[in-house]
C-alpha cells in the first residue's frame, strides 16, 4: 500500500496545470506527473470546462506530492506563499534560479526570492544561510542579513564574506 501524505500542496491555475506540472518537472530531479484527470459533463454549469480538458495533474518534486488545478480565475497566486529550494552550491542555485525565473516577474526578484512565469513565488537558498543569520554573534549574522538584503539571486561566497567580515 503506497504511503498517503498528510499534506501536500495544491496549486490553483486558470487553465496552466498540466504546462506548469510539465514545466517544473523539467528543472527538478526525481520528479514526474503520476496522474491525470479530466472534467466530464458532471457538474459542467459550475466548472464551464469543456468535456475532456484536464481538470488536476498530480506530479512530484524532488519526491514531495503536488497537485495543480484548473480552477479558473476565482484565485490567483500572491507572494504571501512560496516554496523553499534548499541549495548545497552555488551551481546548484544558479540552476534553480535560471529555470525557475525565466519568463517570470523580474521585479518580484529579491533577497533570493524569484516569481516564476505563473506567478508561484520561490525561495533560491543555500544551505547554510540559516546558520549564517542565527550566529550567536550579533554582528556576524546582521552583516549576513545586509549583504543578502541587497542582493536579487543569492551569491554563497558574498554572503560567506560579509558573514566574516
Amino acid at each position: 500500500m503506497a504511503h498517503i501524505r498528510k499534506i501536500s500542496p495544491c496549486l490553483w491555475f486558470v487553465d496552466q496545470a498540466e504546462e506548469a506540472a510539465r514545466f517544473y518537472t523539467g528543472i527538478f530531479e526525481n520528479s514526474r506527473i503520476t496522474r491525470l484527470s479530466r472534467y466530464g459533463e458532471a457538474g459542467r454549469e459550475i466548472h464551464g470546462r469543456e468535456p475532456g480538458t484536464v481538470m488536476a495533474v498530480s506530479f512530484e518534486l524532488a519526491g514531495q506530492p503536488f497537485t495543480a488545478l484548473n480552477g479558473g480565475t476565482l484565485f490567483r497566486f500572491n507572494g504571501a506563499i512560496s516554496f523553499q529550494v534548499d541549495c548545497a552550491t552555488q551551481d546548484e542555485l544558479d540552476h534553480y534560479w535560471e529555470r525557475l525565473s525565466a519568463g517570470g516577474d523580474e521585479q518580484a526578484q529579491r533577497c533570493g526570492w524569484l516569481q516564476d512565469r505563473y506567478g508561484v513565488s520561490w525561495q533560491i537558498l543555500p544551505h547554510l544561510l540559516p546558520d549564517l543569520l542565527g550566529d550567536a554573534d550579533p554582528a556576524r549574522a546582521q552583516r549576513t542579513l545586509e549583504a543578502m538584503l541587497g542582493m536579487k539571486k543569492l551569491d554563497i561566497e558574498a554572503l560567506k564574506q560579509a558573514h566574516a567580515g
